[in-house]
């Protein structure tokens, strides 16, 4: 990234000399291990008039990468992270952030500061978005073992840890390493998805604070005093809603999971706990109890093992803890014994020549200037001369499908946008994509990274990602960071001022019906992997001081109709559409990990303009599904978190009073074959009903906010 040209703009911002790309050595900081670098690093982050905690809620106008050019960074004080923030270090050689002796603070990163009384900085911890870290060494071993919250101190009586999150509705992590400390992980959130987590010398490695579900792949525990432990309590009530643990190890820990169910928990289905494929080697306690070893160590394998309460397609299987058969895994999507990953390229073995940088290719990206055929003709060259695309920060506005071939590799800058505008994606009645992954004839790979495709005012006919392209098993296609934008921030003309939210009305605006379908992975569609994808429709304006609630209309969600299959996604979350969020319809060989919804917050007035189409394998009701599944085989599911909390922008359904936001939330038709591990809903009375049937209730699955099924399998 050094030695690339940075040209990119944040486009809607009035200060046309802010500056996207910092590097940290620019503002002052040495990285010599020696010389105090907090406040050069912290002046790197913030300059620019940004969205500072304690005094913004949200900006997508102040985006910024921060990058670290290889050296030792001594930090004496925090870095404190800024919204919409890329922290990036040079992937080669990874730079360290190695807080001093003297150093006194909590946190060395700190993400979301607090204010006076311990109020965050950015006041909700669910409404921080678009951040990343990646490509650091956090080095705390020179601190007083009791100063701090990942290479930590083992010192005897450690009180390090790695990696604390307080709140939060995540989120993903991946591939990081933890060395000593009191804990690696200390973490509590609504969901999240981690994979490929390593952990050594560690008192314990991950505290489970509290959570509604949490899907863990990949984690190598050793050598520390318990793995897991997810026994927390808070006024007698078991504070962990549900885990899942698949392709994991544990050695040389005398406790692998310490959990806090016991024969009458409370809440009833607390702790709700699956493992699949997980090892446990010179382990005493595989699982164990708060009195008990439930399982014990000599197990040495794994195939699967649960607790909670089971269901069927036709009703309570009652509860279980024990061994359970596992998930058909498909060949198309294995690594050996594992379930295939792949993690996001950062191409850093490719010198500058090897990039395409687009902004120096003839594409503006100031959300003015039609940029389909720069980009299309950058695309085009990328396909044929192997280069990578460097998309720079900015608004890459589209008045046509954007056509992206076999072969392309794009990596964008801070999240650029492509960004639909005018009449070409404003019809109903007949829909076209914006951005084209491949056509239906299409095969072979593509790699897209740090992406945003949204659109520009009314767009009733956008499809904004259509995925086409069939890739093979042994080269599965990828897509990291990759979202969808609906309405929300400055240059949608969807805010809300266009489109503010009006409780019970029934009138649609049609300047805020903004989009047909937001992703569609076709029927020619396979081999796709997706991790750590938002595919969003605005429920509130990010760049509205008061972030104010507005209504903004979109039919569909994420439509799976793949039919060879070989498909994965992790970490991915769909919301705020008016039909459904994910739909599956006559595809096969999925897995997903941690899959999250939230359904329209003005339903059920109005109902939206969308109207079900059975070309598109809508469902039949129009109800907003959180998960729609038709005619589908071998649907895995790692987790999944479905949410309604309003009805006509009223909280009150979603606070556990017998009368819901809406009745049905998942439901399951035609001749389908699933494998649910860990369903957690909210706000809605049926769990999981089969051709519009509900065959699990909410009330008889009760864990405290939430209601969980800890496996379900037609």
């Amino acid at each position: 990234m050094e030695s690339m040209p940075q040209v990119g703009q944040a486009t809607f911002n009035p200060d046309s000399k802010y500056d996207i790309f910092r590097n940290v050595k620019e503002f002052g900081a040495k990285g010599d291990g020696k010389t105090d670098d907090t406040a050069a690093i912290n002046l790197a982050i913030s300059s620019g008039s940004r969205c500072e905690p304690g005094k913004c809620y949200g900006s997508t106008t102040t985006p910024a990468t921060v990058y670290f050019p290889a050296g030792t960074y001594v930090v004496s004080d925090s870095i404190i992270d800024f919204y919409y923030t890329q922290i990036i270090g040079n992937p080669n050689c990874l730079p360290v952030i190695k807080a001093s002796s003297n150093f006194t603070s909590r946190w060395v990163i700190d993400g979301n500061k607090d204010r006076v009384n311990d109020v965050l900085g950015y006041n909700s911890a669910t409404l921080m978005f678009y951040r990343q870290i990646a490509n650091l060494v956090i080095d705390t071993t020179n601190v007083n073992r009791n100063n701090i919250q990942f290479k930590l101190s083992a010192a005897t009586g450690t009180r390090h840890v790695g990696v604390s999150i307080e709140a939060g509705s995540g989120g993903f992590m991946n591939d990081l390493t933890f060395e000593g400390g009191l804990n690696g992980l200390n973490v509590s959130n609504q969901q999240f998805t981690m994979r490929n987590l390593t952990f050594s010398n560690a008192v314990t490695a991950i505290n489970q604070l509290s959570d509604w579900g949490w899907t863990y792949k990949g984690l190598n525990i050793n050598n520390c005093g318990v793995g897991i432990n997810m026994s927390a309590t808070k006024n007698g009530s078991l504070e962990v809603g549900s885990m899942v643990i698949i392709d994991s190890k544990f050695s040389n820990t005398p406790i692998g999971i310490a959990m806090g169910r016991g024969s009458l928990p409370n809440p009833p289905t607390g702790n709700s706990l699956i493992l699949e494929n997980v090892d446990f080697v010179n382990v005493r306690a595989a699982i164990q109890g708060p009195n008990s070893t439930v399982l014990a160590g000599n197990v040495t394998h794994v195939d699967a093992w649960g607790q909670g309460n089971s269901y069927s397609s036709t009703g309570s299987e009652g509860t279980f803890q024990g061994y359970i058969t596992p998930n058909v895994r498909p060949a198309s999507l294995m690594s050996g014994r594992n379930l295939y990953e792949k993690s996001k390229p950062y191409y850093n073995k490719v010198k500058a020549s090897g990039f395409i940088i687009a902004r120096k290719h003839g594409a503006i990206g100031d959300g003015v200037t039609d940029d389909t055929d720069a980009l299309t003709d950058i695309f085009k060259d990328a396909a044929s001369s192997g280069k990578i695309v460097y998309i720079n920060a900015g608004y890459y506005l589209v008045t046509k499908t954007l056509y992206v071939p076999p072969g392309v590799k794009i990596f964008g800058e801070a999240f650029p946008v492509i960004l639909s505008s005018g009449p070409f994606f404003s019809s109903i009645s007949n829909p076209k994509p914006v951005l084209q992954i491949g056509k239906p004839t299409d095969s072979g790979t593509i790699e897209i990274s740090n992406l945003i495709v949204s659109g520009k005012s009314a767009q009733a006919g956008a499809i904004f990602i259509e995925y086409n392209l069939a890739s093979t098993t042994e080269d599965h296609a990828g897509l990291w960071d990759v979202h969808t934008r609906i309405g929300g921030f400055n240059g949608s003309q969807l805010s809300v001022s266009e489109c503010p939210k009006q409780p019970d009305n029934s009138t649609v605006p049609p300047q805020c019906i903004a989009g047909f379908l937001s992703m569609h992975i076709t029927p020619s569609a396979s081999g796709v992997y997706m991790e750590n994808n938002w595919i969003w429709v605005a429920d509130h304006d990010i760049d509205d001081p008061v972030v104010g609630q507005i209504t903004v209309f979109a039919g569909r969600g994420l439509l799976i109709e793949s039919e060879e299959g070989g498909n994965a996604l992790y970490g991915t979350s769909v919301e705020h559409h008016q039909l459904y969020e994910y739909n599956f319809a006559s595809t096969k060989d999925i897995v997903l990990g941690q899959l999250q919804t939230e359904t329209p917050y003005y339903l059920p007035t109005p109902l939206g303009p969308y109207t079900t189409d059975p070309s598109y394998n809508d469902p039949t009701s129009t109800t907003s599904w959180g998960i729609n599944i038709k005619n589908s085989t071998g649907v895995s599911i790692y987790g999944a978190g479905l949410y309604s909390f309003f009805s006509s922008y009223n909280v009150t359904c979603s606070q556990g009073v017998p009368t819901k936001c809406q009745s049905q939330i998942f439901n399951m038709e035609g001749k389908s074959q699933v494998s649910v591990y860990n369903l957690n809903t909210v706000g809605s009375d049926s769990m999981i009903a089969v051709g519009e049937v509900s065959v699990a209730n909410w009330a008889d699955n009760r864990n405290g906010f939430i209601s969980t099924v800890a496996l379900f399998r037609s």
